[in-house]
């Protein structure tokens, strides 16, 4: 009998019954890993010599779970899916990390992301190309891409993830999993490769809302380590999951969801906005009232911009230290700064170069002002927007992306310049530290769709028990991509 495909509490209550061991669960999950290698590319490192624990009382101990490639794990490789760092070996463990292990987790692999997360695609990892389980030709988004494809064909019901922009939420969106990215601080940063501090956030991928709750119940908490972090500790996610949503708000917003937005809108984009309506008369079944909304057009068009010039500011900064002499492949060159160009010159893909290059540009005093203060204004109006609507209603939800996952070749998914507000939305989750989940939203042509909720700062446990109600009316939980419809 199959376990990797069920939920946390069910394998744990196997564990307990004697029914299965961890030994043979880490056995089953190896033997995924390697098939969905073969298949989907999404491990840097499957971890054959992952030793059993001890079964207890703990819903995690002796249960297999993915290091997405960007965490630091003591003794074991970790290179952010970068040639940078393809030899990297930490001598310290991430404390998200080390919190799992705590409570009896069995790391079984590190997973393939984009280079050092700065990607929405999971094709630019130094070892290649992540594919969707569901479908092949296409990608699994990023860039948490190898996480979302192990969850979703059932190598392990959880994995980490983290989060920029959306790179837990779109991935999981386009695996028909859950991806939740808590309260930025509430998991601590410390040991997570920086890519741009402001908005990282630690996070979760699993098949259903309550093993997100309870895997982020086990890696929060204050540390000492990072200044950000803070006190969660009268925060319990797992049981605070109750379903009870009567007299709950939501709302979504017009710009977004209105299809006369999209006036060269695709079949596909009107499918995804019609049953996003058909799933907010499911949620209204709830007793949860829901109102339009509306909001600048301006400022939502301007969301990517925002986007694109802070994290790059930020990466440049952050990246700084690769330099081929504290650790990676040392360059070649007749001193340090010939090696060292040497060594960024090989070793970053395109995208990094580019992105360090619009992080350089927008961070130069002449620039400084245009650019980079100018993106940080505009980050503070979406913020302050957002709060507003957090002043009336429990959450903001919309539907993720234009559709169902792209195809890996490009060249049929061209995008409408129309949709770029609604691929880019969940950013806004970023810039103000909300806390943000998607949960699966039903099929188009067989492909996984999403949706999402975003709430207040610290309002956790009310954003989750809402997506914990409205997932058992949708019905898509814990599916994995061989069940796929």
């Amino acid at each position: 009998m199959e376990y990797m495909n069920k939920s946390i509490e069910e394998i744990h209550e196997a564990l307990k019954k004697g029914k299965v061991t961890s030994k043979e669960l880490i056995q089953e999950s190896l033997k995924k890993s390697h098939e969905l290698q073969e298949k989907c590319n999404a491990f840097v490192t499957i971890l054959d010599d992952a030793k059993e624990q001890e079964v207890t009382e703990d819903v995690l101990s002796g249960i297999p779970y993915g290091i997405k490639d960007n965490y630091s794990t003591k003794g074991i490789l970790s290179t952010g899916s970068s040639n940078t760092l393809k030899d990297y070996i930490p001598f310290f463990t991430a404390t998200a990390i080390e919190n799992l292990e705590r409570h009896g987790a069995v790391a079984v692999g590190k997973t393939v992301m984009d280079e050092f997360g700065m990607g929405g695609t999971g094709t630019t990892g130094h070892t290649g190309i992540v594919k969707n389980p569901w479908d092949t030709t296409r990608m699994c988004a990023g860039s948490s891409a190898g996480s979302a494809a192990a969850v979703a064909a059932g190598v392990f019901p959880y994995a980490t993830g983290s989060d920029t922009g959306d790179s837990i939420r779109k991935p999981a969106a386009y695996c028909g999993i859950v991806g939740y990215k808590p309260t930025y601080g509430m998991i601590s940063r410390y040991g997570l490769f920086p890519f741009a501090s402001s908005l990282d956030h630690c996070g979760a991928l699993t098949r259903n809302v309550k093993d997100a709750a309870i895997v982020v119940d086990a890696m929060k908490g204050k540390d000492k380590y990072d200044m950000t972090s803070w006190d969660s500790s009268n925060i319990n996610l797992a049981s605070s999951l109750t379903g009870e949503v009567k007299g709950k708000k939501l709302c979504y917003i017009k710009e977004l969801c209105d299809i006369s937005s999209y006036p060269n809108a695709s079949a596909t984009l009107k499918e995804h906005l019609e049953n996003f309506v058909n799933t907010l008369e499911k949620v209204k079944s709830l007793g949860i009232e829901i109102e339009e909304v509306s909001v600048d057009k301006t400022l939502l068009n301007a969301l990517a911009s925002v986007y694109v010039v802070i994290s790059c500011a930020e990466a440049t900064s952050n990246m700084s230290n690769l330099t081929g002499f504290i650790f990676g492949p040392r360059g070649e060159g007749e001193n340090y700064i010939d090696m060292m160009k040497d060594y960024r010159t090989k070793n970053f893909s395109p995208l990094i170069k580019r992105r360090f290059v619009i992080g350089s540009y927008v961070l130069q005093k002449e620039n400084k002002d245009r650019y980079f203060h100018n993106a940080q204004r505009v980050r503070r109006l979406l913020v302050d927007t957002w709060n507003q609507l957090f002043e009336k209603y429990d959450a903001v939800i919309l539907p993720v992306g234009s559709g169902p996952a792209k195809h890996l070749d490009g060249s049929i998914d061209i995008l409408d310049k129309d949709t770029a507000p609604l691929e880019e939305h969940l950013q806004v989750g970023n810039f103000g530290g909300f806390p943000s989940i998607t949960i699966p939203d039903g099929f188009i042509d067989g492909l996984p769709v999403a949706l999402n909720l975003t709430g207040a700062c610290y309002d956790d446990a009310n954003v989750l028990n809402i997506a914990y109600a409205i997932e058992n009316i949708l019905g898509y939980k814990n599916q994995t991509s061989k069940g796929g419809e």
